[in-house]
């Protein structure tokens, strides 16, 4: 695949809200306004489709989108591993992982120490996966050969709740605070992964070395992206199923949609550009959405951008 020389994402990119297609849209709203503490914000119908934005402190964090007429999709498909929220500390994340873990609709599916975060993990009613973590800070990160050490390290899940959990965020959802950190897909070969994740859109290798995966970012983050192939390795391209709608990238400048739109053009890769936001089809048919900032309620209910055919 054809790339640019020096057009790597600018160190300021920033992940935004996720959209999930999803059957039961009460359900799953339900679920993340309680589990995540997320609070509706706003809804629209296009047609058959109902759109709903959930969010903290009037901040958009997911886009619902009911499609229950889609089918379930295959675990061992491409699409969304998990998508992970980020807390400002450990307050904010023990509060989130005790309402999550008290809703009966939630899996605990485990928790990790990754030397450069703390994660807890579970899955949704409908299946996608959710990591909650806090970053350690960046001057406690280490790094071998130019890429960061990470690790899959057991974290006492009550433990941590003992030590962090505070009767004020716990009572209070409404000061929870938190963000896209970080979207973890599921990839059918990680050179088709690389060269679209880190050729095309710009984002660079962070960690190469973890079996059977590739981590991403842009300016020096642990990763903004993941990819692996520890369920979906030979997958192809992704028939339309409930489960992951887009991935959201948010850049500072037009200046940085004119270079990728220039990388997506030396990869030959179709893709649309309203001003605002190019839309784009990783080789597995998941759609990545590159925006201009300031995305707002209004802006997610709109109907989802297209890639050229």
């Amino acid at each position: 695949m054809t790339t640019l020389q020096n057009a790597t994402l600018n160190a300021d990119t920033t992940m935004d809200a996720v959209t999930l297609r999803v059957g039961d849209l009460e359900n799953m709203s339900s679920y993340y306004s309680g589990a995540l503490a997320l609070e509706p914000l706003e809804e629209k119908s296009h047609g058959d489709e109902v759109y709903r934005v959930l969010g903290r402190r009037g901040a958009p964090l997911i886009r619902l989108i009911a499609t229950p007429d889609l089918p379930v999709g295959n675990p061992r498909q491409a699409g969304l591993f998990h998508t992970a929220w980020l807390f400002p500390d450990a307050a904010n994340l023990a509060a989130t992982v005790y309402h999550a873990a008290r809703d009966p609709r939630s899996r605990f599916v485990g928790s990790s120490d990754h030397l450069v975060s703390e994660a807890f993990y579970f899955t949704d009613p409908e299946g996608n996966g959710i990591e909650l973590y806090v970053d350690r800070p960046r001057g406690a990160w280490r790094y071998t050969a130019g890429e960061v050490d990470m690790d899959t390290i057991r974290l006492d899940p009550n433990r941590y709740l003992s030590e962090h959990l505070t009767e004020a965020t716990v009572g209070d959802t409404t000061s929870l605070d938190g963000e896209v950190g970080h979207v973890h897909l599921q990839v059918g070969e990680l050179d088709r992964a690389r060269d679209f994740y880190v050729g095309a859109l710009g984002f660079e290798v962070t960690q190469s070395r973890y079996p059977g995966a590739l981590f991403a970012s842009a300016g020096g983050y642990h990763h903004h992206v993941a990819m692996n192939i520890w369920n979906s390795r030979g997958a192809g391209p992704r028939a339309a199923t409930l489960g992951l709608g887009n991935v959201a990238v948010t850049v500072p400048a037009r200046e940085d949609l004119d270079l990728l739109v220039a990388r997506l053009r030396a990869a030959d890769l179709q893709f649309s550009d309203d001003g605002r936001t190019v839309a784009v089809r990783d080789p597995w048919n998941t759609q990545v959405t590159v925006s201009l900032p300031g995305t707002t309620t209004e802006g997610l209910l709109l109907p989802e951008h297209r890639p050229l055919a």
